[in-house]
């Protein structure tokens, strides 16, 4: 068949990809094709304008390195990346909910219980402990917890690496054999994602905020569970209902409880201001054990 037109090309290209001989990217293809097409038709774009979509993808990609991830931007952004996980992660129960990954994880260095993950950084001193349950009611002993977040002025480590000199504000905890976790950090922030590439571009075109709450990023996994890839948010913060990534969820806010002076849960005799943050969480049941080399 020759001669394709606005109506018969979205056929043509259907029949080519429904050639593939795995069922699941005839199935993906199929409708990578036919919802693109529809997608053009709509908007009916220029030829300019095509080619300027073309290089906003270019220019997403060239952005991206080992510290930066422009397309998981993009993704959360659109709202993309909430779809996917709540697809993949309904409510169930008591389960801790999840939400986006983000586009800052880098394995962390591993801290003992009640480590200071916070050296290097900037903010209030912050106290952080919970239990880590499995989804029956028992203690998950010897839990993995990655731990990673913002200093006070909002930025990450591997956004300042000359300033912090390695990386900070995140770090690994295995829990106890009660499944109990505690640390301390510095406080978070509030903070603006990225804009100096083409997502913070978008965002100007749609006459968007870039910021986000502040909030800390958890990923636990046990033997027998569910890895647990979610944020604690901090209440009372003016972003929780507009967050440029739609990740807030109601029960992922907890209180940051400030704090002056005294004595901290772990003993630790305090001058000043500082905060203290309570948080447990319930995994939910895997087919497939987790290891340690999953969290990589």
């Amino acid at each position: 068949m020759r001669d394709f037109d606005e109506h018969s090309i979205t056929d043509a290209v259907v029949k080519r990809v429904r050639r593939a001989s795995d069922p699941r990217a005839r199935e993906i293809s199929e409708a990578l094709v036919r919802h693109l097409h529809a997608f053009v038709r709509e908007v009916r774009p220029t030829q300019a304008e095509w080619e300027a979509g073309i290089g906003f993808l270019t220019s997403t990609g060239q952005k991206c390195d080992e510290k930066r991830q422009e397309f998981i931007l993009l993704s959360d952004t659109l709202g993309v990346s909430t779809l996917v996980d709540s697809i993949n992660n309904p409510v169930a129960g008591d389960i801790t909910e999840t939400t986006v990954f983000g586009p800052f994880y880098v394995p962390p260095p591993e801290f003992p219980l009640g480590g200071n993950l916070g050296a290097g950084i900037d903010g209030p001193p912050m106290h952080v402990s919970g239990t880590v349950w499995r989804h029956e009611g028992t203690p998950a002993a010897g839990a993995i917890i990655d731990i990673w977040h913002s200093d006070v002025s909002g930025f990450y480590d591997v956004q300042q690496l000359d300033k912090t000199g390695g990386l900070a504000g995140r770090g690994r905890i295995i829990a106890d054999a009660e499944g109990r976790f505690h640390f301390w950090t510095r406080r978070p922030a509030p903070y603006p994602i990225p804009t100096d590439g083409p997502v913070g571009a978008m965002l100007a075109a749609q006459d968007r905020h870039p910021w986000r709450p502040e909030h800390v990023h958890f990923m636990i996994a046990a033997p027998g569970c569910r890895k647990l890839v979610t944020h604690v948010f901090a209440q009372g913060d003016s972003y929780l209902d507009s967050d440029v990534v739609f990740g807030v969820k109601e029960s992922l806010i907890e209180p940051y409880v400030a704090h002056e002076g005294g004595r901290a849960p772990d003993g630790t005799s305090m001058e000043g201001d500082w905060y203290s943050l309570v948080r447990d969480f319930v995994l939910a049941p895997s087919a497939m054990a987790q290891s340690p080399e999953s969290l990589e």
